[in-house]
């Protein structure tokens, strides 16, 4: 069923989408679209795609960022869909009648996608809801302890959102659901968070020396940034499932004969790819023609699989021959974008590598009380991807904040040891050789500046 504030030729047309996305097999929630002004649909999408967030300046930059992209020409909103009971998708008013049929066509698609997925399985499908109370609460707080002591606190926590394990609400799901099949007690998540872990919020949660207000603060970014862990994970599926539908009901009967050209020219813009570019729509979308071709279960596939998954099952020589997938470099001589790498096994490698942990480094917390001295240890599981030290640096600056005691964190740098320390001084890089061979697996975690050498930062 469709609701929402549709009315006359819209609504008459979101009718048709239904049915025919129910036609060929695809089942979802209750969808509600709701028709709005571009502003507004960027100001929902600044929010992370809800109508109602907590306030905070981040949000207020990335509407201003959206609303010059849209205002000269470079950016525009065509989709924006919450994974909710029920889904909740925005139409942008001054779209044409055949880009609103798309969209919601496409809404179809990413709709069947949250309901079915594994990876979505675990998330709340009541986070508008949530979202609200979220909201609620955080003013409550700011009138408590004042806007700038709750922002500063919020811009801690939420440059730490990412320090969180992507697979740990399904494994923390399935071995639920393996409990009760082998009739023991009901799963109940462990009070006490057990080390090593790479969910580094719960843990702050549980253990930092924190005020009652900024523990409650701390909750409400992880549960807001676990919600958002499974669209990290499946950006390419996702997009490429919702895409192939809205391609296949479109041109199967949604569309008049009029709208065919306007159609092929916006799906065409919406899924071209640059040399060297990645575009989930058009990687997604080809992936699934791809397995459509070799006769695999298409919905089995969106079920099951992630995007390193997917990834992995499917390319293969044909695949990269026909979506003339290289590596791309830049020419030192002419300063031109060249191939540097053909070889389908090297440029799926890469791709792999790049989407591995949902692109973020792998960040574990090791030790909660290193060498007795109260201090946090944490290790970057490297992949062959080098983490960005500034960046790095600040999320240590930011944990030694909350943590109120030392942090290190251990890093290759071009397969060479690094420690990074936030002690109250500063933060400093250090060459260690000791933190080489932990992260090789043949030595302890102990090291401390003094022992490893010169600073490098």
């Amino acid at each position: 069923m469709v609701g929402g504030n549709l009315s006359g030729r819209l609504a008459y047309e979101a009718a048709r989408a239904e049915d025919a996305a129910r036609g060929v097999g695809l089942d979802f929630f209750e969808v509600h679209f709701e028709l709005l002004d571009a502003r507004d649909v960027n100001a929902i999408a600044a929010y992370g795609g809800f109508p109602t967030r907590y306030p905070s300046w981040r949000f207020g930059m990335d509407f201003e960022r959206l609303q010059k992209g849209y205002g000269y020409g470079l950016s525009k909103i065509y989709e924006l869909v919450i994974n909710n009971d029920p889904t909740i998708a925005y139409l942008v008013r001054s779209n044409s009648l055949m880009e609103q049929k798309l969209v919601m066509a496409h809404v179809m698609g990413h709709a069947d996608f949250f309901k079915h997925n594994v990876w979505f399985g675990p998330t709340e499908r009541r986070m508008v809801e949530r979202m609200n109370q979220h909201a609620e609460r955080v003013r409550d707080l700011i009138a408590e302890h004042g806007q700038d002591t709750v922002e500063r606190f919020l811009d801690s926590a939420l440059a730490l959102e990412s320090l969180q394990d992507p697979f740990g609400p399904l494994r923390r799901t399935q071995r639920a659901e393996r409990a009760l099949e082998r009739a023991l007690r009901p799963f109940s998540r462990p009070s006490e968070v057990a080390l090593p872990t790479f969910d580094l919020l719960p843990f702050l949660i549980e253990r930092a020396p924190l005020e009652a207000y900024e523990r409650e603060l701390l909750r409400i970014v992880a549960a807001e940034a676990e919600y958002f862990l499974p669209q990290r994970l499946t950006k390419i599926i996702n997009e490429g499932w919702a895409s192939f539908w809205h391609s296949r009901l479109l041109t199967g009967g949604l569309l008049d004969a009029s709208e065919i050209v306007d159609f092929a020219d916006c799906h065409s813009g919406a899924t071209a790819a640059a040399p060297g570019q990645l575009n989930p729509y058009k990687l997604g979308i080809e992936l699934f023609r791809h397995a459509e071709r070799c006769g695999e279960d298409l919905f089995r596939l969106r079920r099951i699989h992630n995007d390193v998954s997917f990834v992995d099952a499917l390319v293969d020589a044909e695949f990269a021959a026909q979506n003339q997938l290289f590596l791309w470099g830049r020419n030192g001589r002419t300063g031109r974008k060249e191939i540097v790498e053909r070889d389908w096994r090297a440029v799926k490698a890469e791709l792999l590598q790049g989407l591995t942990w949902g692109g973020q480094p792998r960040i574990e917390l090791v030790d909660g009380d290193f060498e007795g001295t109260g201090a946090l240890l944490l290790v970057h599981r490297h992949d062959g991807r080098d983490l960005k030290l500034d960046e790095a640096s600040e999320q240590v600056r930011t944990l030694h904040g909350l943590w109120r005691a030392p942090v290190r964190l251990y890093t290759l740098q071009e397969g060479d040891g690094r420690v990074i320390v936030a002690d109250g001084v500063d933060v400093r890089v250090f060459d260690s050789t000791k933190a080489k061979r932990f992260l090789d697996g043949g030595g302890a975690a102990g090291t401390t500046p003094s022992e490893t050498g010169r600073s490098s930062a």
